[in-house]
């Protein structure tokens, strides 16, 4: 959620984000976001006005009464009457122009950074930079899911049976792995400062609106029948959602965290991609990782925190690339954001598995996030990366260090994590 105040001083710079984002259909909203602000201001210099004469004919009425003139006193008593009528429907519409003002201003997205590539959609984003040489296989690479049934690490008919589409079960070394990656990148974390946590996996309807938009939360989350409670998509939902409504001490920032989570997403509108296998599923489990910052330093963490996920990538050698997303393909609480892509062998191109994005103050606006300074309270700048997810670091992993006999090899970081193990062979 952007500032009000900009939007009185320059709707005009909202209008051409808005446009940048390819959302022409909400620019209706900076016109009725101003005629409700106005109107809202009106009111409420109205009410102020009323409840100061309210004040000054309750003193009227007193010494009306002390010098025993009762009918004059009466008559304004009736004007008391009415006077409070009117405040209580001011009052009232106040209420409810509130409402709709904030309902507004939570469907204009973020203002986007003045470098963000122009662009509609995904296709259009930037290559950055590529990190390790991609390597074609001299052999014929399978699809990630034939490699992992005949490494026995995955059952998905079973996972059909009692769960549905989207669901799988992890077996023997392949899970002692995915275990392993997840371990290595909470301790890759730890070693750069971070504070690691685990949070709560539901969150209440008003945190949920506080970190994503009304699309988003559509198109992911998972509510709890019954109850104000929704599965969370990734733990950055519940970790910002920790902050919500206090005042940081400013000494104390950057809170730098790194958070343990399943994520649970309904994935609406985002099938055909990958369909077979572990690419896009239902349940998941990542490695986060959150920075709450002053919005002077904001810039800074988010070139630190997409390199960290670069670093750990290269770290188990797998080919990386970074990616500028576009105008069109930013989420609307977004200010920037890079997507980290490894490398496909098999598909012979990369493909997304982590994304770093800048917020600004947006989440803090929308949740209440303030730190004290000198001047006062300000908002807090907020930023989040993926550390990794093992689904797609998975198959990353699998692809790149596949040998032509089928057995993989696993990264020398993670085999004190495998009890000392170096490969991952067949079964018969």
């Amino acid at each position: 959620m952007i500032d009000i105040n900009l939007i009185r001083k320059d709707p005009e710079l909202v209008r051409e984000n808005i446009k940048k984002k390819y959302q022409d259909k909400k620019l209706p909203l900076v016109d009725e976001v101003l005629e409700l602000d106005s109107r809202r201001r009106e009111l409420q210099k109205e009410g102020d006005e009323r409840r100061a004469k309210r004040n000054a004919l309750s003193a009227q009425i007193g010494k009306l009464m002390r010098e025993k003139k009762a009918e004059e006193a009466a008559a304004v008593k009736e004007e008391v009457v009415k006077n409070n009528e009117r405040i209580a429907e001011i009052e009232k519409e106040s209420e409810a122009l509130a409402e709709q003002l904030k309902k507004d201003m939570m469907s204009i997205p973020n203002i986007i950074a003045d470098d963000v590539p122009i662009g509609k959609d995904d296709s259009e984003n930037v290559e950055r930079r590529r990190f390790l040489e991609a390597k074609e296989k001299p052999f014929e690479v399978p699809y990630h899911l034939d490699i992992l049934e005949k490494l026995g690490g995955i059952d998905i008919d079973s996972a059909r049976r009692t769960s549905g589409q989207g669901f799988y079960y992890l077996i023997g070394d392949i899970a002692r792995l995915h275990s392993a990656v997840l371990t290595y990148a909470r301790d890759f974390m730890i070693d750069k400062g971070f504070t690691y946590v685990i949070p709560p996996f539901m969150i209440r309807s008003d945190v949920v609106s506080g970190v994503m938009s009304f699309e988003e939360m559509d198109g992911m989350m998972y509510k709890i029948e019954g109850e104000d409670l929704y599965l969370i998509g990734t733990s950055e939902h519940s970790m910002i959602g920790r902050f919500m409504n206090t005042v940081l001490d400013e000494n104390k920032l950057p809170l730098t965290l790194t958070s343990y989570s399943p994520c649970f997403r309904k994935e609406k509108g985002a099938h055909g991609i990958e369909e077979r296998g572990i690419y896009r599923i239902h349940q998941f489990e990542k490695q986060e990782m959150i920075v709450i910052c002053k919005p002077e330093e904001s810039r800074d963490w988010f070139e630190k925190l997409y390199n960290y996920t670069v670093e750990l990538f290269v770290s188990m050698n797998i080919p990386v690339r970074t990616l500028e997303c576009c105008s069109g393909d930013l989420a609307d609480l977004k200010y920037k954001s890079v997507d980290v892509e490894a490398w496909s062998p098999r598909q012979k191109k990369y493909f997304e598995v982590g994304s770093c994005s800048n917020l600004t103050d947006a989440q803090a606006r929308r949740l209440g996030i303030r730190y004290k300074t000198e001047k006062g309270n300000a908002f807090a700048h907020t930023l989040n990366n993926t550390v990794v997810a093992p689904p797609r670091m998975l198959i990353a992993l699998l692809e790149n260090h596949l040998n032509e006999d089928g057995s993989v090899n696993i990264p020398e970081v993670l085999q004190k994590y495998m009890g000392g193990k170096k490969v991952i062979l067949p079964k018969a």
